[in-house]
């Protein structure tokens, strides 16, 4: 076993001490007779058992004996309940609710009922601990989007199959208890009337080896007799003792018989009580003290009394050993204290920084989302904190709590008020949808165009709306603007014959620019191609519909300038001039914005291509410049820091003409 298992199996039997939360049987009721009643040890009859017997105060020398006994009571109910011991206690703190509900369903599915109560215990309030945090969040998250508190509702599949599992396992608890009550029972009223019998053997007048035969049975039916309930263990077993050492101090007609059994009974105890001094040198103080709990029943449970003149002696020999091993187990827990106690303070100071973030807030939702991230990291470091003291843990897990509370609670009022402009934006757009809409059909083409320009460039000003409702609203809004404008381009196309004639006249003069015969002198020749742009643009625009011979002139163009072997940024600009001027003559400024956000695309992407490049460069830092590989990143770097000089450009002309 490692170190860590040690450490978790000691927190589980510290907190079980520490809780007193041990599991009870449903407790058996019986009859009040004079046979139940004889089950306490008679006063001023001093024996073994009277000193093992738990006072009503204890002292702390017998701490560890009450331990062991009660213990020992449990397991003696059903032989399950020691399995307890074996099964890990895991920190369950540290699980998320999928872990917790997983945990349950293997303890139930593959353990014994019996032995897991403190194990379901400790997961089911983890989970409900959980649960209801994230309940919380859920609920202001649904009363932030408008909700009423009243038809707040929530539940999870990981939760139904929790409560799945516990039921599974209450189920199961019920049946054992229901199966073993009665015979709890049974067995309690057999070791009570073996107790009866052995008291009518002191003074029964037969021969001494008939009466020592008819013990010997009394006690084979003793150890055969069955568990009982844990509450009535130590009475019964301390009252059957006391009993059989008065047959045995009776048994004076045949001190042989007696004696035999004392020397074996002293030799076996003895052996006990130095295997016990054995387990006081231990290192491993969980193993040492399950151990030892079986020689304390071995001793209580198998083996009868010593003669007068040992008892005390072997009693305060193995009581020593056991009080050796129960005190290294209290500096053990104190260290366990020491290091709960740093987790409270790791813990206290996490609840600390989630406070100050609640009460510093934030007044953007940039900065309350980077808030957000931060207080989840430290939720995060809370849970895997590790445990705390018993005594303050309840307090702890509820300050940290009320921190992440009002945290939220800060959170959702910013954006409660964050809502409730964008709901007012909503309004505004909506009331611009309407104008869009009653207008789109207009006939009035010189009066509505400027009124839905107007209002194109008012939606623009407008901010953010409820994401829920910004797409519906941009596409009805959209769809009445472009209804009109296309109405109104096709009016223009049906009443303008010039668009027909200059795409004509464009279409010659794209022929022209095919056919053109370079003469080689540069500056002569793009005077001559900057000539055949000039004539183009005072043709004027073409049809709508035939734009796409300025594509076909871009890349006629692009023809033209490689055979010029003209600078590729200096060609690119010539053509954009060209482009510029055709989208700032037209009568939709949609096509002008489309190309400004364009360009401002393009050049973010370049620079995040030069600050990845960049970056690649940091690792090369022991390779020498001309090393194949860095030349190359070095001359993408260059290309790029080209091309944003190119968009750049690009941008600042179309700013200097809208």
């Amino acid at each position: 076993m490692s170190e860590h298992d040690n450490l978790q199996e000691a927190d589980g039997k510290k907190d079980e001490i520490q809780s007193q939360t041990e599991t009870k049987t449903p407790e058996v009721t019986e009859n009040t007779t004079e046979t139940e009643e004889s089950i306490e040890t008679p006063l001023g009859e001093s024996t073994e058992t009277e000193t093992e017997t738990t006072p009503e105060v204890e002292s702390k020398d017998e701490d560890a004996i009450n331990e062991i006994d009660e213990s020992n009571a449990e397991d003696a109910e059903d032989e399950g309940n020691a399995d307890r011991h074996h099964i890990e206690e895991k920190e369950y703190d540290k699980m998320s609710l999928e872990d917790l509900a997983n945990e349950l369903d293997k303890l139930v599915t593959k353990e014994k009922v019996q032995a897991i109560k403190s194990h379901v215990e400790n997961i089911r309030s983890e989970f409900k601990s959980k649960f209801n945090s994230l309940l919380e969040e859920k609920k202001e998250e649904f009363l932030n989007d408008g909700g009423n508190e009243i038809d707040f509702y929530y539940s999870s599949p990981i939760q139904k199959r929790f409560k799945d599992t516990y039921k599974e396992y209450r189920n199961k608890l019920n049946a054992y208890y229901k199966n073993i009550e009665k015979s709890l029972k049974d067995n309690l009223a057999e070791r009570l009337e073996i107790i009866e019998e052995i008291k009518g053997l002191i003074n029964v007048e037969e021969n001494i080896n008939t009466t020592y035969k008819h013990f010997k049975e009394l006690q084979e039916r003793w150890k055969n007799a069955g568990p009982i309930p844990r509450d009535k263990y130590n009475n019964a077993w301390n009252s059957y003792h006391h009993h059989v050492e008065i047959f045995y101090d009776f048994l004076h007609l045949n001190r042989d018989l007696r004696d035999l059994d004392f020397k074996h009974n002293l030799e076996q105890k003895l052996k006990i009580i130095e295997r016990a001094e054995e387990l006081a040198k231990d290192d491993n103080l969980n193993r040492a003290f399950r151990e030892l709990q079986v020689l304390h029943k071995m001793w209580k449970e198998e083996l009868g009394p010593v003669g007068k003149e040992h008892r005390e002696e072997i009693w305060e020999r193995f009581k020593s050993a056991t009080k050796t091993i129960h005190d290294r187990r209290q500096v053990y827990f104190a260290e366990l204290d020491t290091i709960y106690e740093k987790n409270l303070e790791v813990k206290q100071d996490l609840i600390s920084k989630i406070q100050a973030i609640a009460e510093k807030g934030a007044d953007s939702h940039n900065a309350w989302q980077n808030a957000i991230k931060q207080v989840e990291e430290l939720r995060n470091e809370f849970f895997s904190a590790g445990k705390v003291p018993i005594k303050v843990n309840e307090a702890t897990w509820a300050k940290f709590k009320e921190a992440v509370r009002q945290f939220n609670r800060n959170k959702n009022a910013f954006y409660k008020n964050l809502k409730k402009a964008q709901y007012d934006n909503l309004q505004k757009k909506l009331d611009l949808i309407k104008i869009a809409e009653d207008n789109k059909d207009s006939e009035d083409f010189q009066t509505t165009t400027p009124l839905m320009k107007r209002i194109q460039s008012d939606w623009k000003k407008i901010g953010h709306v409820p994401r829920k409702n910004s797409d519906k609203i941009w596409k009805q809004f959209k769809t009445a603007c472009n209804h009109y404008f296309d109405r109104l381009h096709a009016a223009k196309d049906a009443a303008n014959a010039e668009g027909n004639e200059a795409y004509t006249e464009k279409v010659k003069l794209l022929d022209t620019l095919k056919n053109l015969e370079l003469t080689g002198k540069k500056e002569d020749d793009l005077a001559t191609i900057k000539d055949i742009i000039n004539s183009w643009k005072q043709i004027g625009n073409v049809p709508g519909n035939k734009r796409y011979i300025e594509g076909k002139l871009h890349k006629t163009l692009d023809g033209v300038f490689k055979k010029l072997k003209l600078n590729p940024n200096e060609g690119e600009m010539i053509k954009f001039e060209t482009k510029l001027e055709n989208l700032s003559n037209a009568e939709d400024s949609r096509h002008l914005d489309n190309e400004r956000q364009f360009i401002r695309k393009k050049i973010n992407e370049v620079k995040a291509e030069i600050n990845q490049l960049e970056n690649n460069l940091q690792f090369f830092q022991n390779v020498n410049d001309d090393n194949p590989l860095v030349q190359e990143v070095h001359k993408n770097i260059e290309k790029h820091k080209q091309d944003l000089n190119l968009w750049k450009t690009k941008l600042n002309k179309i700013k200097s003409i809208s």
